[in-house]
């Protein structure tokens, strides 16, 4: 049952951006008495809501003093139409991680960010609790937004997903377990630099109480750092280092191969720490992770034959998160491109030994050849399809010279969007045209 005296009734709300999370804020607010003025810079998503709530034109904003501003996490309040009356009326901005919080800090909140891995460890929290008899709910940046949830109650432990475009507005959000998988540098075009993007990050711990817990990976450059200075950044939280040399008693048990990639032996260590904490029993955490199936996208093996095997890492869309599995794969084909992020590097060096051949994709040809010349052989591939009959030749000398495995991976350390709509999009393109042409790719 909603509080509808919470200090959210019977206030003026602005929703700003209309997408998952926005419209799910719309129809959580409309049920606790409130007033709600929406709009979104697309036009096109103005008919996703009543044309009532949509405000008609910019000018009218005028006319209404909100109580409270709910912009979505794909805003960039320094680059969108709304920046100025964004900038004047900064103390009324807050998310819906906040109103979600709002209605449910009584319930047990396990959060995780991080460059790399959230999902991965998500879904690992979420099959290790729900194996021990906890009413678990996922949400978050898996794709469930924050207010869409339905049937839940005061038992409920949530398992929240978080990027930084989430917490980078948030006003209070606390959770009783936070944690940090790793940072590297990326998103660097919305927060400016990578110091703006590590404090959005760190606001994860920013309200947490003294009884709370914070995890930080001690083998991560930036996350061994904040370590360090924990009380210096007036964190009041206790911090705890994760370090996967320290659980290789229970780590060596794992027999899932999908989970002994370096990554993932990282994800599977901050699952581990954090289910200890809740003192569930590791007969049940072993049985969790040895069943785990993974995630589509995500190093997500397409098939395997006995000299080859193909590999959909297309969640990759940074050089820090392709590099786990250039790390983990040996005589790789790899598929790399598409919209680069700001200011990522390029450095094959400790794995060039694994690298046969580099298939260039996407629109940014020529930012991929200055990165990878010197580095790797390479060739324009231009598309997926041309990537993988390239590959169909090249495996045929390849044969010729080691009667090694090979692996194909689609690992493209870039956004999508010069070519799909999204990560999933170019992942389900790929798989399709494996599948076209596998016979001939393990006959070869």
């Amino acid at each position: 049952m909603l509080n509808l005296n919470s200090k959210f009734s019977n206030k003026k709300f602005f929703i700003y951006g209309l997408g998952k999370s926005g419209l799910a804020t719309f129809d959580f607010l409309r049920k606790i008495n409130t007033k709600i003025i929406c709009w979104d810079d697309d036009s096109f998503q103005k008919n996703r809501v009543n044309k009532r709530f949509y405000l008609k034109d910019l000018k009218e904003l005028k006319k209404f003093d909100f109580d409270y501003i709910v912009i979505s996490p794909g805003i960039n309040v320094k680059d969108c139409l709304l920046k100025n009356f964004l900038n004047k009326n900064k103390n009324k901005i807050i998310t819906d991680l906040d109103i979600f919080y709002h209605f449910n800090n009584k319930n047990e909140i396990i959060s995780i960010t991080g460059t790399n891995g959230k999902s991965t460890t998500c879904k690992l929290l979420e099959e290790v609790f729900k194996n021990a008899g906890f009413n678990v709910e996922l949400v978050g940046n898996i794709g469930r937004p924050f207010l869409s949830l339905k049937k839940f109650n005061k038992k409920t432990l949530f398992i929240i997903e978080l990027s930084s475009y989430q917490l980078e507005y948030t006003k209070y959000f606390r959770s009783n377990h936070s944690a940090i998988l790793n940072i590297f540098p990326d998103h660097l075009d919305r927060h400016d630099n990578f110091k703006k993007y590590i404090n959005a990050k760190l606001k994860i711990f920013k309200f947490q109480f003294p009884k709370d817990c914070a995890y930080l990976n001690s083998k991560n450059k930036i996350t061994k750092k904040i370590l360090k200075n924990f009380k210096n950044l007036k964190f009041k939280s206790k911090a705890n280092q994760v370090n996967q040399n320290r659980l290789n008693r229970i780590l060596k048990k794992i027999k899932n191969p999908y989970l002994l990639s370096k990554n993932n032996l990282e994800n599977m260590s901050f699952t581990i720490e954090i289910a200890n904490k809740y003192k569930i029993k590791k007969s049940i955490i072993l049985k969790s992770l040895n069943y785990f199936k993974g995630l589509n996208h995500r190093q997500e093996q397409v098939f395997e034959s006995k000299n080859l095997k193909c590999i959909n890492d297309s969640k990759a869309t940074s050089f820090s998160a392709t590099l786990q599995s250039l790390k983990t794969y040996k005589n790789i084909f790899w598929i790399v491109g598409g919209l680069p992020k700001k200011d990522d590097q390029f450095f094959l060096k400790n794995v060039k030994k694994n690298l046969i051949k580099t298939y260039i994709v996407g629109k940014k040809i020529i930012f991929f050849k200055k990165k990878l010349k010197n580095q790797t052989k390479f060739e324009i591939s231009k598309d997926l399809k041309n990537a993988i009959l390239g590959i169909k030749k090249d495996l045929k000398f390849a044969k010729k010279n080691t009667k090694e495995k090979f692996t194909i991976l689609l690992s493209p350390a870039a956004a999508s969007f010069d070519q799909f709509k999204n990560f999933e999009e170019r992942g389900d393109r790929f798989k399709k045209v494996v599948k076209l042409y596998k016979k001939a790719l393990i006959n070869v």
